[in-house]
């Protein structure tokens, strides 16, 4: 059996196209020869690693699915690929595209004006300059329908007051899309740009996961934006939600690769560490673990690749991308805390990176939507009632 049949146990690659396993390969090397060897320093130090950026840049990925602009305009499937195996290499990473490519840049590809795609998502495919989401707030996460940032007209310019919280990327950003309530009580999508007097932003400090990509807390006093920064096609928060739908299944993804490089290291590590005089893979409490979490990552591979699939047919729903995430994020994290349990003592040092990826899957199993959340929003669409109602006994 083959080294990529240890973690493709039922050959999920005979589903995939040339391209989709050219790009998926081609990631997977930049991120064994670049990420791998050196992410474990910029974890520890929490720093984001700025050298990789040309590198990453080199890679053609930013953008993801968008058509034209300079993005690489891949399928579903492909993107899928790309944010498992960067989740593979690093949660840190991982985040960092998912902000930028998926999160930022599809807003604009998918809410903004013809003038916007050109004027912005060129430069940021070719990452001259960087992408933010600025949704969440101090007192809104999973109900960030209720966000409280305001957006008002004044003359050739919009005016924004408010607070965002951990907003990836919000510190080296050079456009930041901050979703503000307007006048008409309507949520709108803005292009904050670098230097913008008023527009505030800390690194959130203290996290124990991804530690090697930035959130940040973002204040707004003031902030002029120019009117033909505010996305043009943004109506209300039902557009917001599209960005989310649609970005969604790539979290789906992403635990799928951090749960397989979890399974990848335990089996190394159990195949070469000896206790009582055998390697401990021997053992059969050790072999049921594994053979759980080869079991766990297969569902899940088929569960990512099917739900892509049918992402790229148009037919994927919100409910279905949420059902994906809650499920791949919940069985990654048992996979890694498994994983993580067969280093014994040398599973919390960071040499052996199965720390890292303990740590990091807790906050892939909060971010985009809390299990929760991902819950009800299932259930609303199985049983056609909704339990998202805010009402207090």
């Amino acid at each position: 059996m083959t080294d990529t049949a240890l973690t493709d146990f039922y050959a999920l690659e005979d589903l995939l196209t040339p391209e989709e396993v050219e790009i998926r390969d081609r990631v997977r090397n930049w991120c064994a020869k670049e990420v791998t060897p050196r992410i474990n320093d910029y974890w520890e130090a929490a720093a984001f690693p700025f050298e990789l950026v040309p590198g990453f840049a080199e890679l053609g990925i930013a953008g993801g699915t968008i058509q034209g602009y300079g993005s690489p305009g891949m399928s579903c499937v492909a993107a899928g690929l790309v944010a498992a195996e960067l989740a593979r290499a690093d949660g840190s990473i991982g985040t960092f595209n998912g902000v930028h490519s998926f999160l930022a840049m599809q807003s604009i590809a998918l809410l903004g004006s013809e003038e916007q795609r050109e004027r912005f998502l060129p430069p940021m495919a070719r990452m001259e300059q960087i992408g933010a989401f600025g949704l969440t707030e101090p007192q809104h996460g999973s109900d960030a329908v209720a966000l409280e940032t305001s957006a008002r007209r004044d003359g050739d310019a919009f005016v924004l007051d408010g607070q965002k919280k951990w907003i990836g990327n919000g510190t080296i950003a050079d456009h930041v899309i901050v979703w503000a309530r307007g006048e008409d009580g309507q949520v709108g999508g803005y292009v904050v740009e670098k230097g913008t007097p008023g527009f505030t932003a800390r690194v959130m400090t203290g996290k124990t996961a991804l530690r090697a990509v930035w959130q940040a807390e973002i204040t707004l006093e003031g902030a002029r934006v120019p009117v033909e920064n505010r996305l043009e096609n943004c109506r209300s928060f039902k557009d917001v939600s599209t960005i989310l739908d649609r970005t969604r299944y790539t979290v789906a993804w992403r635990a799928l690769g951090l749960a397989t490089a979890a399974y990848e290291l335990a089996l190394e590590h159990s195949l070469h560490r000896e206790q009582f005089g055998q390697p401990i893979a021997g053992y059969q409490l050790v072999q049921e673990k594994l053979a759980r979490m080869l079991a766990e990552i297969t569902t899940m591979q088929l569960m990512c690749w099917r739900l892509s699939t049918l992402a790229d047919a148009g037919r994927m729903t919100a409910a279905m991308a949420s059902l994906a995430k809650r499920h791949c994020c919940a069985t990654a994290r048992q996979i890694v805390a498994d994983a993580r349990d067969l280093f014994g003592g040398d599973g919390i040092l960071l040499e052996h990176h199965i720390a890292r990826h303990h740590a990091d899957i807790e906050a892939i199993y909060t971010f985009e939507g809390t299990d929760h959340v991902q819950a009800l929003i299932v259930g609303r669409e199985i049983t056609g009632l909704s339990a998202i109602s805010g009402r207090r006994r």
